[in-house]
């Protein structure tokens, strides 16, 4: 469970963010002056540290300074009432992962919290490798990767390492594309740690989910009062990039008029906040990241062509998990580890039929879908051994269906209606099942019989696991 240490000299604002960081899987601490937060870095070590910038004792830049001197392996975001900029980016140059301003809002500063952590544990990695005092080891370790990145052992893995240690020490934009659930915002990080850029900061950005309406807000920033709703000033996803690299997951989503806006910042490398007039410069690595064809998007009219070659300075394309072979069971041992301490658990290892069954079954959510399932697996499991009834239904029963429609394949054409009649039915129960991920009412209702029935025909196919 991730350390925080709240300090904020407003004991109701300590309270709410207490209650609710607790309720998020946090263990909290609140202390409310400076003071009494440097006993607590005295006596614990903290994965965070969330300060407010005005206490009666001192200040947030002044803690800053003394928390990075004292436990430098904590992160630490400043919090305020007040936006200045020029002291929000001195904060940030002095160790501070970000500077947000009231009011907090849950699921902002959640992700804020999050990512911050993700960032120093990547930090601290580096600083390991840096000060190891084997100079073999520092041959070996030189590579940097993501918290959350895996490097598998297939030809196909080695391949996507060779690229990230390509293209990382270069100041090229690059466009990363493969399914869903592949890893796309962990390559980037791993792109970004190997950089020159690995001491600024790395900054995620969710193109998916910007309404037309706030994308502007959030990519530029905006000054306080420059529309309806803009109670602060707030600092855009580039200008909090400046200086490292700024991340845009799903970049095919956005409207073609921010589109134009990317363009025009990309090119000058400068932005205005909206509501100003004061442009600033930026210095920011580019990573894009999309599971769809921008190619084709180009051709439909959807993707701006002049945008896309700004971008492609170099390409990887990330293969899907069903292309990686035995790296699956890599994956599924690092996730079985991790889930073992979330949890609090001793799960030793998987069945040989749990193997089979991850090696048979071609994930179409990639390594997102695994991790998940072997998190789940770890959950229901009180042995030592992970089995095939802690598996959904879509995974446990992928192998045994395979197995049929392979039979039904090889097997010779029946000479008698009855018997073909039946293996045409079998054919299509399977193939629908397999098309719903085995939801048994959603195949139902395609296959047009209720649900009874469906489980009478799946038990004669013994597919009623």
């Amino acid at each position: 469970m991730r350390k925080i240490l709240i300090v904020d000299d407003e004991v109701n604002i300590g309270l709410l963010l207490s209650k609710f960081l607790t309720r998020n899987n946090f263990s909290v601490s609140t202390a409310t002056s400076g003071v009494s937060a440097l006993e607590y870095l005295a006596k614990e070590t903290y994965d965070l540290v969330l300060c407010d910038y005005r206490l009666e004792d001192t200040d947030g830049k002044e803690m800053l300074i003394k928390i990075k001197e004292r436990s430098p392996g904590t992160g630490v975001i400043i919090i305020t009432g007040y936006s200045d900029i020029k002291l929000a980016v001195e904060l940030i140059k002095l160790g501070a992962y970000d500077y947000i301003t009231k009011p907090l809002y849950p699921d902002e500063i959640l992700n804020t919290i999050n990512k911050a952590i993700e960032t120093q544990i990547a930090l601290n990695a580096h600083q390991s490798e840096v000060i190891s005092d084997s100079p073999k080891q520092k041959v070996k370790q030189g590579y940097m990767q993501a918290d959350d990145f895996v490097a598998g052992q297939s030809p196909a893995s080695r391949e996507l390492l060779k690229q990230i240690q390509l293209v990382a020490p270069t100041t090229y934009s690059v466009i990363l594309t493969g399914e869903s659930g592949t890893g796309k915002e962990s390559v980037a990080k791993s792109i970004h740690l190997n950089s020159p850029r690995r001491d600024n900061p790395f900054v995620a950005m969710d193109c998916g989910s910007l309404t037309k309406e706030l994308a502007g807000s959030e990519f530029f920033g905006h000054e306080k009062g420059s529309f309806t709703g803009a109670l602060y000033t707030k600092i855009g996803h580039f200008e909090m990039a400046n200086g490292g690299t700024l991340f845009l997951d799903e970049v095919g989503n956005l409207s073609y008029e921010i589109q134009a806006a990317l363009l025009r910042t990309v090119q000058e490398r400068k932005i205005k906040r909206i509501g100003s007039t004061k442009e600033i410069d930026l210095d920011v690595r580019i990573i894009v990241a999309t599971n769809e064809n921008l190619g084709h998007a180009i051709q439909k009219g959807k993707f701006r062509e002049d945008l896309y070659h700004r971008f492609n300075e170099f390409s990887i394309d990330l293969p899907p998990l069903r292309f990686r072979g035995k790296d699956i069971m890599i994956f599924a041992n690092t996730f079985l580890n991790g889930a073992n301490q979330e949890l609090n658990r001793n799960v030793q290892t998987f069945s040989e039929e749990v193997i089979e069954c991850f090696l048979t079954y071609n994930w179409p959510g990639n390594v997102r879908e695994l991790k998940n399932v072997v998190r789940r697996a770890t959950l229901l499991t009180e042995s030592q051994e992970i089995q095939l009834k802690a598996l959904p239904l879509e995974i446990s029963t992928y192998a045994k269906a395979s197995a049929i429609e392979n039979s039904i394949v090889r097997s010779e054409k029946p000479r008698d209606l009855k018997n073909a009649a039946m293996e045409a039915e079998y054919d299509t129960i399977l193939s629908v099942l397999r098309e719903v991920n085995f939801n048994k009412t959603k195949a139902a209702k395609i296959l047009n019989i209720d649900r009874k029935t469906l489980y009478n025909k799946m038990r004669a196919i013994n597919l009623d696991t």
